[in-house]
């Protein structure tokens, strides 16, 4: 799939590098925009830009279920509506309709999906969510290492 449903289990919401790693407003100002540029300013899934403002920095996450380990891997520029679609858990909770529907399209157009393979998917997602939220993650940043 080009476009996957990440959701951050419920023990680690708030974890994000502005808070984990302590990162400084200038810090993470010069890691999103290295991201933007490198993307030359397009979503890296669809290529489209939002209207406020092109794109936005999404952390791409690696979970080692089985260590219970939650390791960033880099960072990726979206599109808003594509970094919607990453956070579906977000959106259908506080997003009004007109976005969501706009947001399950593009999940579904990207990835070629029906919309019943759709809804099987982000059960499927909600599943691993539920599991992976029974558990303290502990956080591997050594990306930051190579990238500040």
């Amino acid at each position: 799939m080009k476009l996957t449903i990440e959701l951050v289990p419920q023990s680690s919401w708030g974890n994000n590098l502005r808070s984990e790693a302590n990162l400084s407003k200038a810090q993470w100002d010069k890691l999103r925009k290295a991201s933007y540029k490198q993307a030359g300013y397009k979503c890296e899934i669809c290529a489209g830009k939002g209207s406020k403002w092109p794109v936005e920095c999404h952390e791409i996450w690696h979970y080692d279920d089985q260590n219970k380990t939650q390791t960033l891997k880099g960072l990726i520029s979206l599109c808003p509506t594509c970094h919607k679609a990453k956070h579906i858990g977000r959106t259908l909770s506080v997003e009004p309709p007109q976005v969501q529907s706009r947001v399950l399209h593009q999940l579904a157009s990207i990835n070629n999906l029906t919309p019943k393979k759709t809804e099987d998917y982000i059960v499927r997602v909600f599943e691993v969510w539920n599991e992976r939220s029974q558990h303290q993650w502990t956080l591997d940043l050594s990306w930051l290492d190579d990238n500040l």
